[in-house]
């Protein structure tokens, strides 16, 4: 059963919505005024906050605004009441970051289509979306059905890329979010020796770029096509816009995101300290993943040696130990994983 704060200083007005609300199944809570609404929500957290604009003690621009500052409470839905019709009033309110508005009087069909939609929108957000590029997409996926982001998927512009072929260089800005729809993309870091060290391998169906594009950071690596690719570029601009108009879509982004720079974060400590098998294993099993469980797939020793971040030398020996232990397979420049249990056996053992 989803929960509604109501803050509404017209008693008759806040009866009759609580009572309306009430029959169609919802668990209602009310508040007089704004302050006794932000004194609710210190220890209550709701699915839903409609609230009126005009109100003695505090109004509700400034429930908003104070929501908004609050990490906890910021993506929280929030419907504004208002007795004006007055655009203005409804502007402020929509550029503070309200979802939606109700514009006294209103009838009882009115009300509950706005909060089916509010909640209906924010439970389809809250899935848990895996910490990964593949997760992000499943993400897009979903925010694509709300209406308010549907452009998201229109006005792409398609760019192919060659084998070799630079999508974007370390310090470069970031102008676009880039959706990779066929073939394959590497992105890596140069130190300042020259040395290259590959930060991740992304495949069809997978976003890249996004993490400075969101910073507005120039890109901290380069994005290189490994096969013939085409790409779809979302401007900035654009991209940016539609995030920002749902505040329930920003919230599951952000935790996206800081989950994706921490899987980041792990995979420097796994170069920094686990053993050369254990990052061939693991860099095998992550590079699969891309490529289809149970396929062959082709990756240069360099490319290899750079996610590992060892010598190519050490990784072609590694490869031979795995094939002379019947972990894989490996045919030309084909690489096939024939054992991934006892693989992901030495990454967790080291040996």
């Amino acid at each position: 059963m989803a929960r509604i704060l109501l803050i509404e200083d017209n008693d008759a007005v806040r009866e009759n919505t609580s009572e309306i609300l009430e029959l169609a199944g919802y668990e209602m809570i009310t508040a007089a005024n704004g302050k006794e609404g932000i004194e609710i929500l210190k220890t209550t957290t709701p699915d839903l906050i409609i609230c009126d604009i005009m109100m003695p003690e505090l109004d509700g621009y400034g429930v908003l605004h104070i929501l908004m500052k609050n990490p906890s409470t910021a993506h929280i839905p929030f419907i504004f009441l208002t007795a004006k019709a007055e655009r203005s009033d409804m502007r402020k309110g929509m550029n503070l970051g309200a979802d939606d508005y109700l514009t006294k009087p209103f009838d009882d069909i009115e009300l509950l289509d706005a909060v089916e939609a509010r909640i209906s929108r924010s439970e389809q957000m809250k899935k848990d979306y895996e910490p990964s590029i593949s997760g992000l997409d499943s993400f897009f996926n979903d925010a694509k059905e709300i209406e308010s982001l549907k452009q998201l998927s229109k006005d792409k512009k398609v760019r192919n890329h060659k084998k070799k072929t630079n999508l974007y260089l370390q310090g470069d800005y970031p102008n676009y979010l880039i959706y990779v729809n066929k073939g394959k993309v590497k992105t890596y870091k140069t130190n300042t020796d020259g040395k290259d060290l590959i930060t991740g391998i992304f495949g069809e169906g997978e976003f890249i770029g996004f993490n400075d594009l969101i910073t507005q950071s120039d890109h901290t690596d380069s994005a290189m096509a490994i096969e013939d690719t085409e790409s779809y570029y979302i401007h900035k601009d654009d991209f940016l816009q539609l995030i920002y108009k749902d505040r329930s879509v920003a919230s599951r982004f952000i935790k996206i995101l800081s989950k994706n720079i921490k899987e980041q974060e792990e995979k420097m400590l796994h170069i920094a300290y686990n053993s050369v098998r254990q990052r061939v294993a693991e860099a095998l099993i992550s590079v699969e993943g891309n490529f289809g469980v149970g396929k062959s797939f082709a990756i240069s020793r360099e490319d290899l040696s750079n996610i590992v971040g060892t010598s190519p030398e050490s990784v072609i020996r590694t490869l031979s130990d795995f094939k002379d232990e019947k972990l894989i397979e490996i045919k030309s420049n084909q690489i096939r994983l024939l054992d991934s249990t006892e693989l992901g056996v030495i990454i967790k053992r080291g040996f």
